[in-house]
């Protein structure tokens, strides 16, 4: 299949010192500049693995689980359904997916009022949209490989004690799409592209991801 990436949405989010992040920001150094007589611009970066649209792998919280370099790449890649969830509150739940229109894709986009909202401030929020643990069921039940949503975790905030929702699905070795801008991407079934950088050994890594409406195929 002949795809024409020129249609595609980018929905991952550009990386720079000042963008919104968990913790510690990303630091830029120019190692060699043009301007200062050096052959050739050179910069060296010190990121974390969860930095902008970035993969989770079941090693972030399973114990000898998959690490990213590990990753089977066709989870990540293929027929990805983003789903409205722009009128929940806190907690994303099985049924709010099931009303939602959750079908067979194994990729799943969570699209919510963070795209419009949080995801679009340099600073962390107390408050954003996440997956409560019985959501994560139903998506493990539905053969989802990939889990994605528009904010820094997936985790609803009540969880951030014990996890719950990563604990179950890095368990079921579902990938966790963190981050994705979902912003200009309606509901619907798309093509998704998303190669994460194969970092050994690590339990995350940045991740260039497009969607490709399916009638730009």
């Amino acid at each position: 299949m002949h795809l024409d990436v020129t249609k595609a949405i980018d929905v991952s989010v550009p990386i720079h010192p000042g963008m919104l992040h968990w913790g510690r920001r990303p630091e830029m150094e120019v190692v060699e500049s043009r301007t200062a007589g050096d052959p050739s611009n050179v910069s060296r970066w010190r990121i974390g693995a969860h930095t902008g649209t970035h993969i989770d792998a079941p090693a972030h919280f399973i114990d000898g689980g998959r690490t990213v370099d590990r990753l089977d790449l066709s989870a990540l890649n293929g027929a990805a359904r983003v789903l409205d969830l722009t009128h929940v509150k806190e907690q994303i739940t099985a049924a709010d997916l099931d009303a939602a229109g959750l079908g067979t894709e194994e990729r799943v986009l969570l699209r919510t009022s963070n795209s419009a909202g949080v995801l679009r401030s340099p600073w962390k929020a107390r408050q954003w949209v996440g997956l409560a643990p019985d959501g994560a069921e139903r998506l493990i039940e539905a053969g989802v490989r990939t889990a994605g949503i528009d904010y820094l975790s997936i985790e609803a905030v009540a969880y951030t004690t014990h996890w719950e929702t990563h604990q179950l699905l890095c368990g079921a070795d579902v990938l966790i799409l963190e981050v994705v801008d979902l912003l200009h991407a309606p509901a619907g079934v798309y093509d998704m592209l998303s190669l994460p950088l194969p970092l050994q050994g690590a339990e995350a890594a940045p991740s260039r991801t497009l969607l490709l409406p399916r009638d730009a195929a």
